[in-house]
């Protein structure tokens, strides 16, 4: 088992000892949380910028969710473009010479 950063564990020693929630509940008041974070730029920004050290076990989880839709959300624009690419409406491909020239 890995061991947590000094930096969760005193979080979730003051949330023990104040009998408040094992998570960080304040963020939640300040915007859009990480797993209701819509996939796109901003939130590739923040998984880019998240020190994932500092993330308690239930952010960490929501995070590696984030970081899922994200992936399934980068792939379906990969899908739409490679099919439009190979659509026969396509006008010229690069790399490919026209029957014209050939």
């Amino acid at each position: 088992m890995k061991a947590m950063s000094p930096g969760v564990v005193d979080f979730l020693f003051r949330q023990l000892v104040t009998g408040e929630p094992p998570e960080d509940v304040q963020w939640r008041r300040e915007g859009t949380v990480l797993g209701e974070q819509q996939p796109g730029a901003e939130l590739a920004r923040r998984l880019a910028e998240t020190d994932l050290e500092s993330l308690t076990p239930v952010e960490l989880f929501d995070y590696v969710r984030a970081a899922q839709r994200l992936g399934a959300w980068a792939d379906r624009l990969r899908e739409s473009a490679v099919a439009r690419y190979c659509s026969p409406e396509m006008p010229s491909r690069p790399g490919r010479r026209s029957d014209a020239s050939a």
